[in-house]
């Protein structure tokens, strides 16, 4: 009997790819405007602690998904989301849940850097304020150092943290809002284009940043550059008209694509 060495049976385990965790899934989930279908069945699962960029031309459907992740879609009156989303297995749009506290839990960066008009300081400590998340001003003080350490931004602003936040540059202002959604513990961080304001150098350090949160975060990103889909992401999930088209690793998908449409997609003959 060929018995194998305990080096090699370490060396083929090590080959083995481990099983993906799901952070969150959806399943059957349809939007409505009004009488307006924005969503159709879309089924998608979303792995932890991963970059899963969604992609596709303006108006497919990819910020609309990505707002139902943390029921942003519950802010406009006339939209209605049917199916099922979950967040380790919980149903977020279960009556029981509280959305102030998924939101915590999912936080989202928008497309436009968006700091209060408040110091840098107190754009970071205001949603672990409000979730009671320090009791002692040395508690707070760590908390805001460590978000901002973080978020990259730190040693750029660690002089004048009681400075306004609006008066940062607009790549720094990003990273604040990204400090700024850290401090409250979150598992899960949406980004909807959150370089499309910036400029190239401030957009390769947000994707930087990016890479490394993903040790300790789950992390949805919506995105118009395929490039930066390609640099940053681990999954990609190609959206065109209201349906996900298809969902793969990001290399396949940027390399064999299974649907011509996302090969037309990412050849830029259409979108």
């Amino acid at each position: 009997m060929n018995m194998l060495t305990d080096a090699a049976i370490e060396n083929a385990l090590d080959k083995t790819p481990a099983r993906e965790a799901v952070k969150m899934r959806g399943s059957d989930v349809r939007v409505f405007y009004g009488e307006k279908q924005a969503l159709f069945d879309v089924n998608l699962d979303i792995g932890e602690n991963q970059v899963t960029a969604l992609i596709g031309p303006s108006g497919c459907g990819k910020s609309t998904f990505l707002r139902c992740l943390n029921r942003m879609n519950d802010t406009i009156d006339i939209c209605r989301v049917t199916g099922d989303i979950t967040l380790d297995g919980e149903d977020i749009y279960n009556p029981r849940i509280d959305v102030v506290e998924l939101r915590a839990r999912v936080g989202m960066v928008f497309q436009k850097p968006n700091p209060f008009p408040k110091s840098i300081y107190e754009n970071v400590a205001y949603g672990p304020r409000i979730h009671g998340l320090a009791s002692a001003k040395n508690d707070m003080d760590a908390i805001v150092e460590t978000s901002l350490q973080k978020a990259g931004l730190f040693n750029e602003v660690k002089d004048r943290l009681h400075e306004p936040g609006t008066g940062l540059s607009g790549g720094q202002q990003q990273r604040l809002c990204i400090a700024r959604a850290i401090a409250v513990s979150p598992e899960v961080i949406l980004m909807d284009e959150p370089c499309s304001a910036l400029d190239p150098i401030a957009t390769a350090k947000v994707e930087e940043l990016i890479d490394e949160l993903r040790e300790n975060y789950t992390i949805v990103i919506v995105t118009h550059s395929m490039q930066q889909a390609a640099r940053v992401s681990q999954r990609t999930a190609m959206f065109h008209l209201g349906n996900l088209v298809e969902v793969g690793p990001t290399d396949k998908m940027f390399t064999n694509p299974e649907d011509k449409r996302t090969q037309d997609y990412i050849t830029g003959r259409f979108g």
